[in-house]
């Protein structure tokens, strides 16, 4: 293989692991100049491969779909076979490591011409696997658009509708992509709140990208896990009731972490925080995690009232035989 041919190739590579590269950066990686990316760059569009450029000194060169599937040494029934499966094993979570699935999508959509992507959303419509219970319905599209911009650190723009109905306009960092509970969630940081938060990607809608490029914030794998579970604690619960204890809303948010979202001052020393679970024994499981020696109050409503203090009884009469 040619210097040339590898070289071509490389640069392919850089093209589709991100999603906008500046022309600097390409020759500093590949070791050449400026203007043998310009040339290496008119090959790769030679032969099929549409590669957008912008001028200036933020310019640089980005991957577009073309007019045709380019030479992936697939067919076009291999190349809408291969998306549709990835599309279904994305909004089914079929699969682990689900993040690879979505960025493979992601990869493979980007250069799927326009009547192959139609086609693609046409048939998986018609794709039900048995046996899955589906959850809200999620943009494919929306999951690849995300997931480029998590790998490619670049700041976006949506549309978010809130439980309530309120639709907003958000701008943020994103970071992870994780399915829980038949539900897609997006980790982000909030560029307006200046503090994490977690979208649920069904109600996303009309994803801008900025090519604004930031430098991701420190996350650990734990720290990720305990966003999505207090974000999927959010969802209606069967059992729901609040809970007024005696400590200044600041200590408490100190004491519970992401775990204190919802809470409220009740007035300078009291904060209200809302609790809940599929039945009273996931309540009390919340309501046990006030810490020790701060009194509280609870509004629990019948039946789960008087479920939970039978089944308190009961402890503590064990505890004293």
């Amino acid at each position: 293989m040619s210097d040339t041919t590898t070289r071509a190739l490389s640069l392919l590579n850089l093209l589709q692991t991100h999603r906008h590269w500046p022309g600097s950066e390409i020759a500093a990686r590949l070791g050449v100049t400026e203007r043998t990316v310009r040339r290496d760059v008119e090959r790769l569009r030679d032969l099929g491969y549409r590669i957008e450029s912008t001028p200036g000194a933020a310019g640089g060169y980005r991957l577009e779909a073309g007019s045709a599937v380019p030479p992936l040494l697939l067919t076009d029934d291999e190349a809408v076979a291969m998306a549709i499966g990835l599309r279904v094993a994305a909004s089914q979570r079929l699969v682990s490591g689900p993040e690879t699935t979505i960025t493979a999508l992601a990869k493979l959509e980007q250069v799927l011409p326009a009547p192959l992507r139609r086609r693609v959303a046409a048939l998986v419509e018609s794709v039900q696997p048995a046996g899955i219970n589906a959850g809200a319905a999620v943009s494919s599209e929306i999951l690849g658009e995300l997931a480029l911009a998590c790998r490619d650190h670049e700041r976006v723009r949506f549309s978010y509708e809130a439980a309530s109905g309120e639709v907003t306009r958000r701008r943020v960092e994103p970071h992870a992509l994780a399915p829980a509970e038949r539900h897609w969630y997006l980790l982000c940081w909030d560029l307006d709140k200046a503090d994490w938060r977690t979208f649920r990607v069904d109600r996303l809608s009309a994803v801008e990208h900025t090519r604004v490029l930031f430098e991701p914030r420190p996350l650990t794998p734990e720290q990720i896990e305990e966003f999505i579970l207090v974000a999927r604690s959010w969802v209606r619960q069967a059992v729901e009731a609040d809970a007024v204890m005696e400590l200044p809303i600041d200590d408490m948010r100190a004491a519970f972490g992401q775990w204190g979202q919802g809470a409220t001052a009740e007035d300078a020393s009291h904060t209200r925080w809302p609790v809940g679970g599929a039945d009273f024994r996931e309540t009390m499981y919340g309501l046990s995690w006030i810490p020790a020696g701060v009194e509280y109050t609870t509004n629990l409503a019948e039946p789960a009232r008087s479920d939970l203090r039978e089944t308190l009884e009961r402890m503590l009469r064990a505890l004293s035989a």
